[in-house]
């Protein structure tokens, strides 16, 4: 069965829910060499890395109930205002001369102002104008006219994470819904920009709920694809998670390779949570990561990521 189904998705026949659901049974080491066959076919040896910075912290008025940021919980997180563009830029700067790919700015909160859009826009503008990075931005819920102003500036591509499947959506977040985030990635879209957009695993959530994701994901054409494993806060209502097993998390990846065969299924928050640092889901179907710290915890360096990937024998390229 799984040969065939690997055979079907190298010959770009989409698999679909029920066959996904069939995955989760198969032999683990034989599911992830296939989905590695898969990654190797359709992407080669290339190997995507970015970085991200916290470009405001706290004070987010949202419930999400992972999340350290949010006003509703106490856990012990730094609060601060959007950064000002010399800051930006030498964070910028810096990732440029280690060889990063992509730059992301991520804000707290459900959304900017029109003044911050502004604000972060000229930093944008300034830092393209300046360093040879590509541009991510994660902001919210923005709408289609602060999209063109952030593609003005420079930026081509805007994050915004599903985190689950419509049916589980409202069991970690209330204060927005699954559909204002399908609505907000359709206008990133229209406004000309590529969009990131994955979820995090260890919510509480079913396989068929991560499968239910990944298959809106595709429906959407998204082709970037973080996988964040819960990294449990205290002071968080989810505090107390289970942290998934690296067996668990191979098996993800592994079948979201098979949903999506062309995109960069990128490992994020959370990697330093595996024993190998994320080694073997490497050679499970992912072929992307964000390097460096993330936005309330700590990372892995991008010059251990360099060893990794060349031991690996990738090559840092960047996905299209």
């Amino acid at each position: 069965m799984l040969s065939e189904i690997t055979k079907d998705v190298l010959l770009e026949k989409e698999i679909d829910k029920e066959t996904a659901l069939k995955l989760c049974k198969c032999n683990l080491d034989e599911l992830t060499q296939s989905a590695d066959k898969i990654r190797k076919h359709f992407c080669g040896n290339g190997f995507d890395i970015c970085t991200i910075i916290n470009g405001k912290s706290g004070r987010c008025s949202e419930d999400c109930k992972y999340c350290a940021q949010s006003i509703k919980y106490k856990a012990d997180v730094e609060a601060y205002s959007l950064l000002d563009t010399d800051e930006l830029m030498k964070d910028a700067i810096y990732n440029e001369e280690k060889g990063v790919l992509r730059y992301s700015v991520v804000t707290s909160g459900k959304f900017l102002s029109d003044k911050e859009v502004n604000d972060i826009c000229e930093s944008y503008s300034e830092i393209n104008e300046k360093c040879n990075i590509n541009l991510c931005a994660s902001h919210g819920l923005l709408n289609y006219e602060q999209f063109c102003k952030l593609k003005k500036a420079g930026v081509t591509r805007y994050h915004n994470n599903l985190e689950t499947s419509r049916r589980f959506f409202s069991s970690i977040c209330t204060t927005h819904t699954f559909e204002d985030k399908i609505q907000t990635i359709k206008a990133a879209q229209k406004a000309g920009l590529t969009v990131c957009s994955g979820g995090i695993m260890g919510l509480g959530e079913s396989m068929e709920d991560r499968i239910d994701m990944a298959f809106t994901l595709r429906e959407l054409g998204v082709l970037s694809v973080p996988v964040n494993i819960l990294n449990p806060i205290k002071g968080t209502p989810f505090e107390n998670n289970t942290i998934l097993t690296i067996e668990e998390i191979r098996r993800i990846v592994a079948i979201y390779r098979f949903i999506l065969p062309k995109a960069a299924i990128r490992l994020a928050g959370g990697r330093g949570l595996l024993p190998d640092k994320g080694y073997s889901v490497f050679q499970s179907g992912a072929n992307a990561a964000i390097t460096g710290d993330m936005l309330t915890t700590s990372g892995i360096s991008i010059d251990e990521d360099k060893i990794m990937i060349d031991n690996l024998g990738y090559e840092v390229k960047a996905h299209e």
